[in-house]
């Protein structure tokens, strides 16, 4: 993922109480999206400007130690709340290896416990390492251990999922990887979380998986190149007509990169660009 300086917008991280934009769409956020202002700024300026910009759902990428961008999960909570947000997903995950299973569970017992405490419907591992040298067992492994995990959230009342990128669309012999994820995991504690640029960079069809696995993706992430719909690559209409006959809800926007070097600018215009959508329910 590349990451880009951000010059602010003063006027987007002034204070205010939610969203200005008067929309009744729910959008989405991927707090990744400004994550050189998180540093920057800090995470209470970043909260302002996605409230500001009219976004109402947030995904973290901000976990540490139980901590949410540094604070208690219920303090974040609060901020988001305050500002007519609502934090419904997160992005963490860690590395597995059977040698290091006891450690990797007990991360995600206080992990759980923490984004218990957020509110969380959904918690995301967002990458696993896959390399030349992986082979069908590795894969089988990852799905085994995303199975416990999902048990063990689901007894927190949240669900647990992976985020693909583009190299699931490669194959191992003669199996596609993200094929062969999509059927090793146990479909009752494992959803997908469909990155929607990335299945068309790996040459996939974003809409055919929707609809041939209906049950298996929960949440989508909706990105391009850069801001939201300025590329002409994705068509996102038939991707939002098929999450809405899915009744997929939530979805969040990620930004990574960004036209004029100013995340703010770039959220925004995605915001704006799905706001007008009348396929954006």
């Amino acid at each position: 993922m590349m990451l880009a300086g951000g010059i602010v917008a003063p006027q987007l991280l002034s204070a205010g109480n939610g969203a200005v934009s008067g929309s009744s769409k729910r959008i989405g956020l991927q707090l990744y999206s400004l994550r050189d202002l998180v540093k920057d700024e800090g995470i209470q300026a970043v909260l302002e400007a996605a409230s500001k910009m009219g976004y109402t759902n947030l995904e973290t990428a901000g976990y540490d130690n139980g901590k949410i961008y540094g604070m208690a999960p219920a303090e974040f909570k609060k901020r988001c709340n305050d500002l007519g947000m609502k934090c419904t997903s997160a992005h963490l995950g860690q590395e597995f290896t059977k040698e290091k299973e006891a450690e990797v569970m007990s991360w995600w017992d206080q992990a759980i416990a923490a984004h218990n405490e957020l509110g969380v419907k959904y918690m995301v591992q967002p990458w696993m390492p896959v390399n030349d040298k992986t082979t069908l067992d590795d894969l089988k492994m990852y799905c085994d251990y995303f199975n416990t995990v999902g048990y063990k959230t689901a007894a927190a009342s949240i669900a647990f999922g992976y985020h693909n990128h583009a190299f699931e669309f490669r194959k191992i012999g003669d199996q596609l990887i993200y094929d062969f994820l999509l059927d090793n995991v146990s479909p009752n504690h494992v959803f997908f979380q469909m990155d929607v640029y990335w299945v068309k960079e790996g040459g996939a069809d974003p809409v055919a998986y929707l609809k041939a696995r209906p049950r298996q993706f929960k949440t989508i992430h909706i990105k391009d190149d850069m801001e939201i719909g300025a590329s002409g690559k994705i068509d996102f209409k038939p991707i939002f007509d098929q999450m809405n006959a899915n009744r997929v809800k939530d979805w969040y926007v990620e930004v990574e990169e960004y036209t004029n070097n100013d995340p703010v600018e770039s959220c925004q215009q995605s915001f704006d660009f799905l706001n007008k959508a009348d396929y954006v329910k």
